[in-house]
């Protein structure tokens, strides 16, 4: 039988093999140092990151690719995590429907925990591989849903346990760690493993580890969206326009979109209901609200499909 004790001494095994739980003796006395230090040794170890994500860019890619096929289908792109890896995919996940008109069940994110580890850790639910199950579960995934899961580590039972799960279930799956050859990468069909090195403080992988996970989903819901027709060019023409800020944006949107003037483009969005790709339809298609909504929906929401088709109406 095995003791807690020889369990703990397990991990600790697997931990002191891990890159980013590594100790760094140059740094054992960083705490003497002046705070203008600090801050330049922690800006340079960021400065690595962009490069560590560039390694990885051909798997990204793949993924995203894949991953928008399946969206495209009805799909939904969905994050499993722990911890800060846990409450990056929350993140990522509650900005879509504001910056791309998504509904709030297309992009979800999954905490181990529940929504109350998004402020306050919740002891041992990273270890429940049971829990990832049952999450998932409650989603009722299909063949064309998208699981990624999220660890530092790329060992951490709850984003395994929900990519194993996902991929028995048929969905597409996804492992993003910051460990080379990691369980996570192994178990999903695409593994993704940003090697940023040891942190800055041993064991905080929410720094360099954290910084990198989120410019990698920051990839692949924003590429994700632009190959769905979420955007127009680098224009964000499905924002929803929810507060006032974002309703000045959706004017000046459309103004670079179309050149329109201010009398035209309020005429626009008042024709449209508010949608600034509908907007821009009626202006730089020349047809009225209801035929732009036509278009776009003939189109799947490709604006420029839909204005290619509006020069045959």
């Amino acid at each position: 039988m095995t003791s807690t004790t020889d369990g703990y001494g397990e991990l600790r095994a697997q931990l002191e093999s891990l890159t980013t739980e590594a100790f760094r003796p140059e740094l054992s006395e960083i705490d003497r140092l002046p705070t203008s230090e600090i801050a330049r040794i922690m800006n340079g170890e960021d400065a690595g990151v962009p490069a560590a994500v560039a390694a990885e860019l051909p798997r990204i890619a793949a993924a995203i690719d894949a991953t928008a096929e399946r969206m495209a289908r009805g799909g939904r792109l969905i994050y499993a995590g722990a911890g800060t890896a846990g409450r990056l995919g929350v993140l990522d996940a509650s900005e879509c429907p504001p910056t791309f008109n998504t509904d709030p069940g297309d992009v979800v994110g999954l905490v181990a925990g529940g929504p109350s580890a998004l402020v306050t850790a919740v002891e041992g639910a990273e270890d429940r591989e049971d829990l990832a199950a049952q999450d998932l579960d409650s989603l009722t995934l299909t063949a064309d849903d998208t699981v990624v899961g999220i660890s530092a580590s790329g060992r951490t039972p709850y984003a395994v346990g929900a990519v194993e799960h996902a991929r028995a279930r048929g969905a597409l799956t996804i492992g993003l760690s910051c460990n080379a050859d990691s369980a996570l990468a192994d178990a999903a069909e695409h593994g993704i493993e940003v090697v940023v090195g040891p942190e800055l403080l041993t064991g905080s992988t929410r720094l360099k580890a954290g910084t990198a996970q989120k410019l990698v989903l920051n990839m692949l819901s924003t590429i994700t969206m632009i190959r769905l027709g979420k955007t127009y060019g680098n224009l964000m023409v499905d924002v929803r326009a929810s507060n006032e800020k974002l309703r000045a944006r959706s004017r000046r949107i459309v103004a670079l979109a179309t050149g329109a003037d201010d009398a035209e483009i309020e005429a626009a969005l008042t024709a449209t209901d508010g949608e600034v790709k509908n907007a821009i339809l009626t202006i730089l298609g020349s047809v009225d609200g209801p035929t732009a909504a036509r278009l776009l929906t003939e189109s799947d929401g490709h604006l420029r499909a839909a204005l290619e088709n509006s020069r045959t109406e």
